[in-house]
């Protein structure tokens, strides 16, 4: 699904060195994107802080899944993290809440939105073949600063925020390895799980738990991962359109 929010693209599939220093404003068609060797020299050297957390946000990787790649997407002009998203900045659906996330699993992306407006974005790994993130529409439920996962009890889920509650789906941090991998939750940066954690509303039940009072923030997971294909953002071609919103999220 694409959107109608432009993203300029790279005529030539060329490598070239990019341009590391900071730069005060996008160019009017939106940004350029080019494919980066990842090394030599190491990422590390070659980028500051912000721009690597950038391009995972690009790449769909965190930053010790990003280094095995042999080349990355990059954008050429280094702005606000917020100008790379492949979402629209405005949802129309979203219009009436005021905050909504969505997840959309073919591009491995979330975004979250107040009164319709874009103010965060960021990678993803949801459900792996095994077992799926099921799509539709939930609302996010309760929160943990950590919780010991039920799948294995070696793993701690940090910045935890469950979204369905009868199975114990929620976002929270965890590995990003460029890929849906997870045992059905969405897997978050750590900069992005906290800021979730501290910006989503939970629920309200009643005294004796047993009724919920009021919802929490509304969650819309669209479409499935395709298994079968590699990662299409690791392409030019890719970033040529966005991604689109439906209208009205399907509720299953």
């Amino acid at each position: 699904m694409r959107s109608a929010f432009a993203i300029g693209i790279c005529s030539v599939l060329c490598v070239v060195v990019v341009h590391t220093g900071p730069a005060a404003q996008a160019p009017p068609q939106g940004p350029v994107y080019r494919l980066e060797p990842t090394d030599p020299p190491s990422i590390s050297k070659r980028y500051t802080a912000d721009q690597i957390g950038i391009l995972e946000k690009l790449n769909r990787r965190d930053l010790e899944h990003l280094i095995r790649l042999d080349q990355i997407i990059a954008p050429d002009v280094w702005v606000d993290e917020l100008a790379y998203a492949p979402l629209p900045r405005g949802w129309a659906w979203a219009k009436a809440f005021p905050k909504a996330l969505v997840v959309h699993q073919p591009a491995q992306i979330f975004a979250a939105y107040e009164f319709g407006t874009l103010v965060r974005w960021g990678p993803v790994s949801t459900g792996r073949k095994e077992t799926p993130t099921p799509a539709g529409v939930f609302n996010l439920t309760w929160r943990s600063r950590s919780r010991v996962s039920t799948d294995n009890d070696q793993w701690l889920l940090e910045w935890y925020f469950n979204f369905i509650n009868s199975r114990g789906i929620s976002f929270h941090q965890f590995d990003l390895p460029g890929v849906a991998a997870s045992h059905a939750c969405v897997r978050l940066l750590k900069r992005d799980a906290m800021w979730i954690y501290n910006w989503g509303e939970q629920w309200t039940l009643s005294a004796n738990r047993r009724e919920v009072l009021t919802t929490g923030t509304p969650v819309v997971i669209l479409g499935a991962y395709d298994f079968a294909q590699p990662a299409p953002w690791l392409t030019l071609e890719w970033w040529r359109v966005p991604v689109l919103l439906p209208d009205v999220p399907p509720d299953r």
